[in-house]
């Protein structure tokens, strides 16, 4: 008969904060293992120092490196795979002769636990039990005495060893966050703070429950001093106190052609820090709401207006964001906001644009790549210029052989332009022509079609929709499935 294998959770360090099934499980077992540094010190043993009996069988498992490099020919991974191969060969011997063996984690054995490795290699063929553990996340919570998430915020769980400039994204698109593994990590860890413009939230909790426990504002502490069992903590955002300032701020954003999924990181990140959101109340209805921020919705035709009312709100000390669809700057709201903070007496208020997923780059990418080699972007709407001078353009483009990406093509007002647009460039394209239309593109009526240009009618387009018009070059090719793909080739023929 082989013996039971435990991955047994110890808690984050104070040995009263193990389970009862914790203690259970190493009472029963025959074997206890544990990990350690070369210098031979186990955390893990510490914890569970009161419950190892004399007649315990003690399994050190001594990692071959763990900062310092190594001369392993696999490199660091290499000798660590070899380690854990070993390690699980020493277990299973004592596991093939009957004996129970406890494998001691701190925190909990299945979370940036070493356990795991050695779970991986031996719980298909030993019966096996995984003793969940009070982990370091939980006790660094309730050593701030702050709740790490509220209603429907998102816990964000990060290792301190990503890229900086991952972990600067991830920041800034998250409600709450706990980043581990500081030490060594720590300057580029406040470095992303800083960046995701989280670092005035954010607090440290080091060895939490632990002898020598420290809290305090992560910005206050010292590189130098921080230990690798340390956490940075961004806590929950429901009635957190929004800081007073003397002057805030606007960031335009883009909220890309529909929902959620469209969004970059930055985007979410402003869109969470904000204390007002300012934009048409369509696409503001696209934006999760959030305890603490207030909501300016409005028509669709006060673009001046709302900019200047963000602008005054900034002046005021509040952090604002101007909520634009697809990207703020291609005819949508951050030339609005511009032209207004362009004015005197907004000089001093600090104005950002962050970029979004326009509707052409969303349509292009359900159609196939018509957009992939040179192309003009126009819109059809003549309510801001006259359609001598839409007329004018598209007959260049269109002579100029340029793809083209038709914004606001129609509307219940404007009925006509479609049709004008589309005899127009009949006298440059063939009738042949491939035209993409593509609405709602990402929403729930979304509905992408490749027509020829000969056939586009206009009753079929609104508001909602934009076209992307081939070249003499975009071709289209019917697939196994059926599925008509388009694109456009990067080269072009010579003259």
């Amino acid at each position: 008969m082989s013996g039971r294998l435990y991955g047994v959770g110890l808690g984050p360090g104070d040995p009263s904060l193990m389970t009862v099934r914790a203690v259970e499980a190493i009472a029963g077992a025959d074997v206890i293992a544990y990990h350690s540094a070369r210098h031979g010190r186990s955390i893990a043993r510490s914890i569970a120092a009161r419950h190892i009996r004399a007649d315990h069988v003690e399994e050190a498992l001594v990692y071959p490196v763990t900062t310092e490099t190594t001369d392993h020919p696999g490199g660091y991974r290499g000798a660590l795979e070899e380690f854990y191969a070993q390690a699980a060969a020493r277990l299973a011997a004592h596991l093939d002769a009957g004996r129970s063996v406890a494998v001691l984690a701190e925190g909990d054995p299945l979370f940036y636990g070493s356990y795991m490795h050695l779970h991986k290699r031996l719980a298909d063929r030993y019966e096996t039990e995984v003793i969940p553990g009070v982990t370091s996340v939980s006790a660094a919570a309730a050593r701030l005495g702050a709740p790490l998430v509220e209603g429907e915020e998102v816990l964000t769980v990060l290792p301190g060893t990503l890229p900086e400039e991952e972990l600067t994204a991830r920041l800034a698109a998250t409600d709450s966050a706990v980043v581990m593994k500081l030490g060594r990590t720590f300057p580029k860890v406040r470095r992303a703070l800083e960046g995701s413009g989280r670092l005035e939230e954010a607090r440290y909790v080091e060895r939490a429950t632990m002898p020598g426990e420290r809290v305090g504002a992560l910005a206050d502490m010292d590189a130098d001093s921080v230990p690798y069992f340390s956490v940075a903590v961004l806590p929950s955002r429901v009635d957190a106190e929004r800081p007073v300032r003397e002057r805030g701020e606007v960031v335009v954003v883009g909220t890309g052609p529909a929902g959620p999924l469209w969004l970059t990181p930055e985007t979410r990140g402003a869109l969470a820090a904000a204390d007002d959101l300012v934009g048409y109340t369509t696409y503001l209805d696209r934006v999760p709401e959030r305890a603490g921020q207030l909501r300016h919705g409005s028509d669709n035709r006060v673009e001046a207006e709302r900019a200047e009312f963000a602008l005054q709100l900034a002046r005021r000390g509040r952090r604002v964001a101007v909520v634009s669809g697809g990207d703020p700057g291609i005819f949508a709201m951050a030339t609005a906001v511009l032209e207004a903070a362009a004015r005197p007496e907004y000089a001093e208020v600090p104005v950002r644009v962050l970029p979004g997923v326009t509707a052409a780059n969303a349509a292009a990418a359900r159609a196939g790549a018509p957009l992939g080699h040179d192309y003009a972007t126009l819109s059809l709407s003549d309510r801001l210029k006259p359609w001598e001078v839409i007329a004018e353009r598209l007959r260049a483009a269109a002579s100029a052989d340029l793809v083209l990406a038709l914004y606001n093509p129609g509307s219940r007002s404007r009925t006509w332009q479609v049709g004008k647009a589309r005899d127009l460039l009949l006298e440059h394209r063939a009738p042949d022509t491939p035209v993409v239309v593509a609405r709602d593109v990402g929403g729930p009526d979304e509905r992408v079609r490749i027509v020829r240009l000969a056939a586009l009618d206009p009753a079929e387009v609104d508001m909602r929709t934009v076209l992307l018009v081939g070249s003499s070059q975009t071709r289209v090719v019917r697939r196994g499935d059926g599925q008509e793909v388009v694109w456009t080739p990067r080269r072009y023929p010579e003259a």
